[in-house]
């Protein structure tokens, strides 16, 4: 029976960053090529102040637009073996902070009969090999051009799985896949989410941040809150903050001790 003839069937999909796991992908991933000297420390303790940021509030379309496109241009010419090379190192910082509950939720959809997928801004290939450890049914990230080098153009393959864009990438995805989001689930704690929880007959908000909790109060929608941010949470961040700035710090201070040549330090 052709695909387009076959009933279609429900599934169930997950946001990834705040909602199958704690804090960002992406901060992972940043800390990762800062250790590769893909990134800058410079711009690694940016990250990590706007992680922070996110944690406690989330962040903003305009956020994201520029994140994406400070990234995009940081891999542009970067060959793609580089990035891949990252993925066993990009788990293992990952795998530890995917909440328990999440995974129940998961493997009840499973044993009910439903795929179970992850929907993700970040990168097609952490997402597909995270999907792939956690034994869910598949990932749709956001893929990046590739040339015939197999270096980065710095352009996007399909959409920027975000917003409007996670919708885009869901309907083509159901579409070769036989799948009636009308009577799927969607899982995501913010409202950049909010079209993709619209998409499907049974969105839930999990750990949801303000704006998106007054909507699925009004919608009568299931959330689900597990995650307490608390102290803990504050003094790893400043720790982490602090790490970095102390490692920039003995840079600066290491070329204080070598003197100056003597008709320079006069022209001063």
């Amino acid at each position: 029976m052709p695909q387009s003839e076959q009933p279609k069937r429900a599934a169930a999909f997950f946001d990834l960053d705040k909602t199958l796991m704690a804090g960002s992908s992406g901060m992972q991933f940043a800390r990762i090529a800062a250790k590769q000297g893909v990134v800058s420390r410079r711009l690694l303790a940016s990250w990590a102040w706007e992680h922070l940021r996110y944690r406690l509030r989330g962040t903003t379309d305009e956020r994201t637009a520029e994140v994406l496109k400070v990234a995009r241009e940081l891999i542009r010419g970067l060959p793609s073996k580089t990035i891949d090379r990252m993925g066993p190192e990009v788990m293992a910082a990952i795998l530890p902070r995917v909440f328990p509950q999440m995974l129940e939720e998961v493997y009840a959809h499973q044993d009910a009969g439903r795929p179970t997928f992850i929907v993700s801004a970040a990168g097609n290939g952490v997402v597909e090999q995270l999907a792939h450890v956690l034994g869910m049914d598949g990932g749709i990230g956001t893929r990046y051009e590739v040339d015939g080098e197999g270096g980065y153009t710095g352009r996007l393959d399909g959409p920027f799985v975000y917003g409007e864009g996670k919708v885009t990438a869901m309907e083509e995805f159901a579409e070769e896949h036989g799948i009636e989001l009308g009577e799927s689930f969607a899982y995501s704690d913010s409202l950049s989410d909010l079209p993709m929880l619209r998409a499907v007959g049974h969105p839930v908000a999990v750990n949801p941040d303000p704006p998106l909790a007054a909507i699925a109060r009004e919608e009568g929608w299931q959330t689900l809150r597990f995650e307490r941010l608390g102290r803990r949470l504050v003094a790893l961040a400043v720790t982490f903050l602090a790490t970095v700035a102390g490692f920039g710090a003995s840079r600066v201070a290491a070329r204080r001790r070598v003197p100056p040549p003597r008709r320079l330090y006069a022209r001063r």
